[in-house]
């Protein structure tokens, strides 16, 4: 049979960068984040109501995409050949666990192959049912550099609506935090991260808060626009609106890089974003730059985006929702319009956190000029 540990899924943009498929991507840019899936015959044991991966979703495993991209299967010893060819041009790894009984196993022996041949930075996007300290440390220890979470929901009545229980156990709020605390205590600072998902029913509030603590525990939060799944059960639920996902996107990078107060966010009586105090021509400034609307993800090891996921929340005939490029001036000039901030952005003072407080930035994004700001941009003076 064609499992794991001996066969991994790699996504569509990995297949590409590795040559194990033609094509060529919506535009011409540098990617060197592969990304690896674990995979067995039942797989996975969990059924998120969002998840193209989910137990209930019709279809064997093997066809099922993740995340609306297709993960073709490839002998792991022949994409560790690959990893070691093309090494020079790859900025992160990340193996993706599910769950499934032989998870951890075969995670640790994927990452043991790996690390013998192939140096470049490792990041572990890990499913908690099948974890505990012992098991985050050896694989610390194999060469695990990062460890990803995917809580996805943002408060835990979300979590338990979307989410059911795994066969002889369940996926539980408690347990996925006590795995978050268990990696910051060993990985350290800045080297585990949360995923969470826009769009599955929290508020903007919700976001924020989550955001915040996340921070003061020097862990990152990626975050993830919900884009339906076809034939999941959220298939019907509404896709994220455009504007509501960019105000977060500006939100969340003023608050975790630029060192905004959390008490410059206001919301309605709903959780809804209503206002943001700050300053005009740092907001402005931040457009400009455009890192705020780049996708997020792990490192590379010169401190750049390492991990860009190219059409993870969006389809090439789509409007791009996180770029995994620079956003360029016509890139710019569409996030503005998107931003509509003349409804929300009002006067405030200057960040009160300092910036060596904030999450460390991908190389360049606390400079007050750089190469993405140069160029006229057909959108109001300041920008």
């Amino acid at each position: 049979m064609r499992e794991s540990p001996d066969w991994v899924r790699i996504s569509y943009a990995s297949a590409l960068a590795l040559r194990f498929k033609s094509g060529q991507f919506v535009r011409d840019f540098e990617f060197g984040g592969i990304n690896l899936l674990l995979s067995y015959v039942e797989g996975c044991q969990s059924d998120c109501g969002y998840c193209g991966l989910a137990r209930s979703r019709v279809g064997a495993y093997e066809d099922k995409s993740f995340i609306r991209v297709d993960w073709p299967l490839v002998e792991t010893d022949d994409l560790v050949d690959r990893l070691e060819r093309f090494e020079d041009r790859l900025t992160r790894l990340c193996i993706s666990m599910v769950t499934h009984g032989y998870a951890y196993r075969d995670t640790l022996d994927i990452t043991e192959r790996i690390r013998r041949r192939v140096q470049t930075p490792l990041s572990l996007l890990v499913a908690p049912p099948s974890l505990n300290e012992e098991r985050l440390r050896t694989l610390h220890q194999a060469g695990a550099e990062m460890i990803g979470i995917g809580l996805d929901a943002t408060t835990e009545e979300l979590f338990r609506s979307t989410r059911t229980d795994v066969p002889r156990g369940a996926l539980q709020w408690d347990q996925y935090w006590e795995i978050v605390s268990l990696a910051r205590e060993i990985y350290g600072p800045w080297k585990v991260n949360c995923h969470t998902l826009v769009g599955l029913g929290e508020t903007d509030r919700d976001l924020m808060e989550l955001f915040d603590d996340l921070l003061n525990r020097q862990i990152f939060s990626y975050l993830f626009c919900f884009n339906p799944e076809p034939d999941s059960r959220l298939a019907d639920h509404p896709k994220t609106p455009v504007r509501r996902w960019r105000r977060i996107q500006m939100a969340k990078f003023l608050l975790e890089e630029r060192g905004l107060d959390p008490a410059a966010f206001s919301y309605d009586s709903q959780g809804r974003l209503n206002r943001i105090e700050a300053p005009e021509d740092l907001v402005h400034r931040v457009i400009r730059e455009g890192y705020a609307f780049m996708t997020n993800g792990c490192p590379s090891a010169a401190g750049e985006p390492g991990c860009t996921r190219p059409m993870g929340s969006w389809r090439p005939a789509d409007e791009p929702r996180d770029y995994p490029w620079v956003p360029s001036a016509a890139d710019r000039r569409a996030i503005y319009s998107q931003l509509d901030l003349e409804e929300v952005l009002h006067p405030g003072p200057e960040p009160a956190r300092p910036l060596d407080q904030c999450a460390p930035p991908v190389a360049g994004r606390h400079r007050k000029t750089s190469a993405p700001c140069s160029g006229v941009l057909d959108i109001p003076t300041g920008v």
